[in-house]
């Protein structure tokens, strides 16, 4: 089994550790709907670059 010959200090452990984080999701402000979506997704109303590309008429209850 491998065995550390010396300690790892604080330093060069946060260093390592410094790519694991957690991104933000790159949200687009859409003018067409005025509402926050990711970019080159589908918006919740169902636009996409300024066409409507799902029909979100389903009214069932």
């Amino acid at each position: 089994m491998a065995v550390p010959k010396r300690k790892s200090s604080k330093q060069r452990k946060r260093q390592r550790r410094a790519h694991l984080k957690l991104d933000t999701p790159n949200m687009q402000f859409d003018v067409a709907t005025g509402e926050y979506r990711l970019s080159h997704h589908v918006s919740p109303s169902g636009m996409y670059k300024g066409e409507k590309v799902i029909n979100n008429d389903n009214k069932e209850a």
